[in-house]
This record gives structure tokens, C-alpha cells and sequence, in this order.
């Protein structure tokens, strides 16, 4: 696997792999890799002859008082990762390479209507940040398809729109969570859990399926939430959001709607969790 991390190595390596024809697949991410990020390079390699994989910690996602100093920087293990699994090119950018006149008066992409509310809500400027780089990345890369997690659902949906509103015409992939064996949706930030916050965390991926449960069995959407946002506050969770959305389009869940998903967000301890699941609502 190569390793880049200058903007005109990436594309005078890119140039040559268009020559040949070859489709290229993008997997961006912020490095400290887990299986949840490997099953997007399998998936791209599965989707295209070339796959990209990208590792930026983005400071313009991070609010005041985030995590960006603390975040995991793995670079060699990213590196050996990628390599096992047969990525063809590792791009990893300094924050100048990609900022090179700062971040004061930076261009600015926001992407209005599914990038407010839930996290969006919670993180003020996080989805302008995350669809700023992605731009950034693909303008450089120009992939054929881009493989995103469905773990972040409402950062899928935002990139969904900023590819079709801006006309991109990239293939976007939305690859299913990748869970540990109790059930914990898999993300670099679980390793800031304690070992008895880790031995909780599962919880909050149970008391979505019984949320699932009771939705598909014919509870009032209301009253389902209402119970399960008290069984996660009563594990421990300090709950940011927990919301039923249209899975479409992440729009209000109407009459009519049979695909939604329920979203949330919890706090246990430090660590910040998100965790999504998609439900079949019954014909009322």
C-alpha cells in the first residue's frame, strides 16, 4: 500500500490510475481504524478496482471543548490495517496541507434541513466541518463510489444530500454497523470507556431493540419513547437525544411512514455514544 501526504502526489497518483481506467472507491475517515472501518475498505473493495482511504482528524468538526487534542492518532497501526486488508493507497494530510491559509475565513459548506437537530443540534458547526472536508476530499479524489458508516446515520444523510445538491455524482455506499459480540456499536471514541462503563455501554444498544420491539408491535411512537428514553437514563446513560425519524430522509415520522429509524445520543461517563436502528412500522 502507498502512503501520501501531499495534495499533488495524491492526484499526479490518481491521474495515472484513471489512465488506466480503473474505478476508484473512497473511504474517508480519522484514523485509530476498527472493524467498523475495515468493513468500509472491504466494502469498497468490493465496489471498485482502486480504493482510497483517507486519515484526517478534521478540526473543523470539533466544537470548544471537544476532544480534537485528545482524539487517537494510530497512524502505524492505521497503516498495517489498511495494508491487511488491501487498500491501495493511504492518503493522511497534514492539517496545513489541507488548510494551508488557515481556518480563519475558511469556505464554508453547510448542507441546511438534515444536518439540524440531533447531533446537529448538539455539536453547533460539526456537520459544516464534516461537510467542508468532505468536499475537500472529494474534489481530490474524484471517486466512483465513497463508503460511509450507517453508525453516524445522520452524517451519511447529510453527505447524501451535499453529493446530489452539488452535483458530485459519486456513488455514495452506506455500509451497516459493525457491533462487538455484546452489542456495542464499534467507534474510536469506546475507548474512552472505563472497564465498568464498557460493561454497561451494551445497554443502550438493548434498549433500542426494545424500543424496535415495542414500535413494530403497535405502541404510539410517543409513548415507546417515553419508556425507553427512562430505561436508558435508569442504565446510567445521560441521553443527548432520542428521536423516530423517516430513514429516507431523516424528516418527521407521518402517518403513512413504514421505514424509520430511531437515533440517539448518550453521555456515559466522558464518552459520548451514538448508536442507531432502523424499524418497520405497522400499517396503522
Amino acid at each position: 500500500m502507498e502512503t501520501l501526504t501531499h495534495i499533488s502526489a495524491l492526484r499526479e497518483r490518481l491521474a495515472e490510475v484513471r489512465r488506466k481506467g480503473l474505478r476508484i472507491a473512497l473511504v474517508p475517515t480519522m484514523g485509530n481504524l476498527h472493524a467498523g472501518h475495515l468493513s468500509l475498505v472491504r466494502a469498497a473493495r468490493r465496489q471498485a478496482d482502486f480504493v482510497v482511504a483517507s486519515i484526517f482528524v478534521n478540526p473543523l468538526q470539533f466544537g470548544p471543548g471537544e476532544d480534537l487534542d485528545s482524539y487517537p492518532r494510530t497512524l502505524v497501526d492505521d497503516q498495517n490495517a489498511l495494508t491487511a486488508e488491501g487498500c491501495d493507497l493511504m492518503f493522511a494530510p497534514s492539517t496545513a496541507e489541507l488548510y494551508p491559509e488557515g481556518r480563519t475565513g475558511l469556505c464554508n459548506v453547510q448542507v441546511p434541513g438534515v444536518s439540524e437537530g440531533l447531533c446537529g443540534g448538539n455539536r453547533p458547526g460539526h456537520f459544516d466541518g464534516v461537510a467542508t472536508v468532505v468536499s475537500i476530499l472529494f474534489h481530490l479524489v474524484r471517486p466512483d463510489v465513497a463508503c460511509f458508516g450507517e453508525k453516524d446515520f445522520q452524517q451519511l444523510a447529510v453527505i447524501r444530500k451535499l453529493n446530489r445538491d452539488l452535483h458530485f455524482g459519486i456513488e455514495i455506499l452506506g455500509v451497516p454497523i459493525v457491533r462487538a459480540e455484546d452489542g456495542l456499536a464499534l467507534s474510536s471514541r469506546n475507548g474512552y470507556l472505563s472497564a465498568e462503563e464498557r460493561a454497561i455501554a451494551p445497554r443502550l444498544a438493548q434498549c433500542l431493540n426494545a424500543l424496535k420491539d415495542s414500535l413494530e408491535s403497535g405502541t404510539a411512537p410517543a409513548e415507546a419513547l417515553r419508556v425507553a428514553l427512562a430505561a436508558i437514563g435508569e442504565c446510567g446513560f445521560k441521553p443527548d437525544y432520542l428521536e423516530l425519524r423517516r430513514a429516507e430522509d431523516l424528516g418527521p415520522v407521518q402517518d403513512d411512514t413504514r421505514d424509520a429509524v430511531i437515533l440517539v445520543a448518550a453521555h456515559l461517563g466522558r464518552t459520548r455514544l451514538l448508536d442507531n436502528l432502523k424499524v418497520a412500522l405497522p400499517v396503522a
